[in-house]
């Protein structure tokens, strides 16, 4: 049995997809608070940092260099978060957690991107953002200015 993370990545319908490694997938996340707002899921079913092999760690630091690396040159991000949280998965009756990261850019200063403000105004602090949904065509143009900065 798969679990439903699994099946989401398999149909690309967990956000909009942006690239995959041999390892990695990586979507725009479905909440767009902090613009550029990222998952990065392994492709493989596993529940737990630690039973990673070394070369998905590998491959993990190249995503990293390349999606940090992308949004400093695309947003000017102040600095990025990053977080592995598998919480909600133990809301259920039957835990089956699959390793992903989601991936926070962080702004010290507002951001317009197509008559759109983003504001980061916890910048500094890790507080929950309200969920912030924007239209597909903005979503898409965020993807297509994410991989124009990329190496």
């Amino acid at each position: 049995m798969e679990c439903s993370y699994c099946n989401e990545l398999k149909s690309r319908n967990y956000g909009n997809f942006i690239f995959q490694t041999d390892y990695w997938i990586v979507f725009l996340a479905p909440n767009q608070s902090n613009i550029g707002t990222c998952v990065v899921a392994l492709k493989r079913h596993y529940g737990n940092l630690a039973g990673l092999k070394s070369e998905e760690w590998v491959d993990f630091g190249e995503i990293v260099q390349k999606l940090e690396s992308a949004l400093k040159k695309a947003f000017n991000t102040s600095i990025f978060n990053w977080e592995s949280l598998m919480n909600a998965d133990y809301l259920q009756k039957q835990p089956d957690p699959h390793v992903h990261w989601h991936f926070i850019p962080r702004y010290n200063h507002k951001i317009q991107f197509n008559d759109l403000i983003f504001e980061d105004p916890d910048f500094g602090h890790m507080k929950s953002r309200p969920i912030r949904k924007i239209p597909d065509n903005i979503r898409e143009k965020i993807i297509e200015k994410i991989k124009n900065n990329f190496y």
